[in-house]
């Protein structure tokens, strides 16, 4: 599925796409993001899925010690039992978190249109229908849970 950023070009052309995802920025920058977003892509997959996919890529990291970001590397495995903010904890923590912000937002910008995408199966069909044969006549998408 292609990543889009916030100020790449869709077909459309808005301003500005807010993605929202289980993993999310700190309250200023989303709110300052969210208020300048013409759509919400709003990723919600089961708790399942987010959490085997947190755990599954925090092992390959650890296993083959890969660098992150500024030369960081995943600690050793048996710090989830210790580190409060350990990745796979706050990926717990945190579950709820996007909903949360998702609905306020939807109560503040009614304007807002958002696309809920509950799968990866769903997001790479949005991707290649919906928003492939938008255009400026006409955008394909609906609000969800309005």
């Amino acid at each position: 599925m292609p990543v889009l950023t916030f100020d790449q070009s869709l077909p459309w052309r808005p301003q500005r796409v807010l993605v929202a995802g289980t993993s999310g920025s700190g309250k200023t920058t989303w709110a300052v993001l969210a208020s300048r977003a013409d759509l919400m892509v709003w990723l919600d997959l089961p708790v399942a899925t987010v959490m085997r996919q947190v755990t599954m890529r925090t092992l390959r990291r650890r296993l083959q010690r890969e660098v992150l970001w500024n030369g960081n590397r995943e600690p050793a495995l048996w710090t989830v039992a210790i580190e409060p903010d350990h990745i796979v904890r706050w990926a717990w923590k945190t579950r709820r978190r996007t909903a949360e912000r998702i609905v306020a937002l939807m109560k503040e910008r009614p304007d807002l249109p958002v696309v809920r995408l509950t799968s990866h199966r769903e997001g790479r069909a949005w991707v290649a229908g919906p928003l492939a044969a938008s255009s400026p006549g006409g955008m394909a998408y609906q609000r969800e849970g309005a």
